[in-house]
């Protein structure tokens, strides 16, 4: 695999009173997929979402998050896409970590051997162990240091079950992998509810959304990723497949980024293979 690492792009995404929101992605270049990592500052403490992926960016993810000075109060991970939870072990294994219990439960029987498997693409780029986490969550509202977190659990979508936080005081929906943010998507046999979820959010009174990859965005965004889940619905329909799907959804998609995320997808979409 290519996998140049290079400086990530730190964004302080809004300031509103004693909160900042900031977002951490890496890179773009080669096989990255810019996964999108997120940090909610309120005035005493720090709530972080997700961990990245590769080890490098986990530990410079870490970092960031240290020289802002305030204690890490818990990390919630989204979901159990390696992508998001690979990075914990090399960076977060001493934070609280919440997440669904599907999740933990998820980690714990196939954890390491999803670390194990990609140690061979990925050599010292991948974790040196799994953290499980201690936290499980449940659909309900959260009041953190001052900040209102609604979290929800969504199944069926870019993956069966995971959980996203709305922030409403601040008009921050954290959609995590509902949402990519100018990249290619990582599809699944779920598009039906997935478009459900994207009109939803449209008719949301949000207007700030944290994708898992790529930078914030608005509405205007969900709607490219609507459409974008439309074309490759009507695409699948028309009986293309693997190369030909990837071909057909590059030329239909010229502008949007990280294509190595077909080759990841393509093989669990088309053929069955397992998603560890």
């Amino acid at each position: 695999m290519n996998i140049p690492i290079t400086n990530p792009i730190k964004i302080v995404v809004k300031h509103t009173g004693s909160v900042k929101i900031h977002t951490f992605i890496s890179s773009y270049e080669g096989d990255n997929i810019a996964n999108a990592t997120h940090i909610i500052e309120s005035e005493n403490v720090l709530v972080l979402i997700d961990g990245q992926f590769l080890s490098p960016y986990a530990k410079k993810f870490r970092e960031y998050a240290d020289s802002l000075k305030k204690p890490i109060e818990r990390l919630y991970l989204s979901h159990r896409h390696p992508d998001h939870w690979f990075g914990l072990g090399d960076a977060f294994a001493d934070i609280e970590i919440y997440t669904l219990p599907e999740t933990i439960d998820f980690l714990k029987a196939h954890g390491e051997e999803s670390r194990e498997d990609h140690m061979g693409k990925l050599g010292d780029l991948a974790p040196e162990k799994v953290v499980i986490p201690q936290h499980a969550v449940s659909p309900g509202i959260e009041i953190i240091d001052g900040v209102k977190y609604v979290i929800e659990r969504i199944v069926d979508t870019e993956i069966d079950y995971g959980i996203t936080l709305k922030l409403p005081d601040l008009g921050v929906f954290i959609a995590q992998d509902l949402l990519y943010s100018g990249t290619h998507l990582y599809l699944t046999k779920y598009l039906d509810h997935w478009m459900e979820q994207h009109e939803d959010m449209l008719t949301s009174d949000y207007d700030l959304f944290l994708p898992g990859h790529g930078a914030p965005a608005d509405k205007n965004e969900v709607l490219e990723n609507l459409k974008y889940l439309i074309a490759a619905k009507q695409a699948i329909a028309d009986g293309l497949k693997n190369q030909e799907f990837k071909a057909f959804m590059l030329n239909k998609f010229p502008t949007r980024q990280c294509p190595a995320i077909f080759d990841i997808y393509l093989p669990r979409l088309f053929d069955g293979a397992s998603e560890y």
